[in-house]
């Protein structure tokens, strides 16, 4: 067995590890609460063979769409073998996090040392906003697991040519197509994640059609679903209808985080689950349009909700059950996690600011700047310069560099548009927090490409 995949094999009974202990000292004490509890529900609807359906108090049952089908599904299939439950569906998340420290890993031996790669995959394996979150039955912990495989998957593209090149493009587009029945917004990555799979050299023509392959791959993942929505929502949408239902929140909200919703006049009649979803969307669009200054001004908030505090797993634990997870272990593991995320952030600013390529000294002012954001309590532009500082090694570079920076930085552009545009949460924000570490632990040489993957 070569060294790297001896590494890659530990760092998976490492993540296998700290989850599994998680999970026994968590058991079934965390049941399902907030979005966790339709999550739950539907899993176990699907599990016995009702469908994606709602059943309502007065004994009707109706067809919804309202939640990603996605994750609902992955746990069913746990489900229908091991019945339901908060340990079945940490199990789930232990496994795909497991293997997005595996992926990780893979993804990091093309950008740095060995050491480096292991070092930075086990951080990610052993990571406190991650592990503890095993227990959460929510998306953002696997939405991150599957963004990070993917990237993995479209890295190894790099090794093979001709048909087995295109074998691997089609196993990333697979992977976004589940990830995009997660999280929908996960599409637009898929095209992007295509082009970038492509190493250095490669034709405009040859990336359009490695984007074009990931893309249409992840759109027939989720195609036979969008017809299910046509038929049994009356609306052909992609994966979920909620998008109006968060443009008016994000119209509304005053803190930049989630609120409940005023519902408009116009829509208070309204009962079907996307025609709905439809009138909160005039209704958001025409707000918008109505003061675009007042939502732009929004924003700030929106990225502050997002990215300054994490905080996802000692949130759900504690709303789940506050005499297991009390107020002090609720402090204390939201304090731990954000030292951890802090110092992980102000590593990737460092990485990706001594990345060789133009525009050094501009980089390094930049990163130098976002790192004092970092160390305070609005850390949200120090995330957005990750972003710019890779942006402004210019696309010929970029294009040189190993597959896990340009792919990082790009998940936290999107991350930072979309809830920019709707709402802020730090859970969602969770998406980035595998990619950030890999970032503080990239060291590459003068000429990135020396540097390949040990098999």
């Amino acid at each position: 067995m070569k060294g790297a995949t001896r590494e890659t094999l530990l760092v998976a009974l490492a993540a296998l590890a700290a989850r599994a202990a998680w999970l026994a000292w968590a058991g079934v004490s965390f049941p399902a609460v907030a979005d966790g509890v339709y999550y739950d529900a539907l899993a176990t609807r699907l599990a016995h063979g009702q469908g994606y359906t709602w059943a309502w108090p007065d004994g009707a049952v109706t067809y919804v769409a309202h939640y990603p089908v996605g994750y609902p599904a992955l746990l069913a299939l746990a489900y229908a073998a091991f019945g339901a439950g908060p340990f079945v569906a940490g199990a789930v998340n232990g496994l795909i996090g497991a293997a997005a420290a595996v992926a990780t890993h893979r993804l990091l031996l093309r950008a740095t040392s060995r050491l480096a790669a292991y070092a930075g995959a086990i951080v990610v394996a052993i990571h406190p906003a991650l592990v503890p979150y095993t227990s959460a039955i929510m998306t953002e912990g696997v939405t991150s697991g599957l963004v990070v495989i993917a990237a993995a998957v479209a890295a190894a593209s790099r090794d093979h040519e001709g048909r087995r090149r295109a074998a691997w493009l089609v196993a990333a587009g697979m992977v976004m197509g589940v990830a995009t029945l997660v999280r929908p917004q996960c599409l637009v990555l898929a095209p992007a994640l295509g082009a970038m799979a492509l190493a250095s050299g490669a034709t405009l023509r040859a990336r359009a059609a490695a984007a074009a392959c990931v893309a249409c791959v992840a759109l027939a993942i989720c195609a036979p679903w969008t017809a299910r929505n046509c038929v049994r929502m009356q609306r052909c949408a992609l994966v979920s209808v909620n998008g109006g239902w968060n443009l008016l929140i994000g119209a509304q909200t005053t803190t930049g985080a989630w609120t409940e919703l005023d519902v408009p006049v116009e829509c208070r009649t309204v009962w079907d689950e996307a025609g709905k979803d439809a009138c909160f969307e005039r209704a958001g669009r025409e707000a918008i349009v109505r003061s675009p200054g007042t939502w732009l001004a929004k924003t700030p908030s929106k990225l502050a909700a997002t990215f300054d505090y994490f905080g996802a797993a000692p949130w759900y634990l504690h709303a789940a059950n506050g005499s297991v997870l009390r107020d002090v272990d609720k402090l204390a593991l939201g304090a731990f996690e954000t030292v951890a995320a802090r110092l992980l952030l102000l590593g990737a600013l460092l990485a990706v600011a001594r990345l060789p390529g133009p525009r050094s000294i501009t980089r390094a002012a930049i990163a130098f700047v976002a790192a004092g954001f970092a160390v305070t309590e609005h850390a949200w532009p120090a995330y957005l310069a990750v972003t710019l500082v890779v942006v402004l090694l210019g696309r010929r570079r970029v294009a040189e560099l190993p597959l896990v920076v340009p792919w990082a930085a790009l998940v936290i552009a999107i991350t930072a548009l979309a809830h920019g545009v709707f709402f802020g949460a730090g859970r969602y924000g969770l998406v980035v927090v595998p990619l950030v570490t890999a970032l503080a632990f990239v060291r590459l040489p003068a000429n990135p490409r020396r540097i390949t993957a040990a098999a």
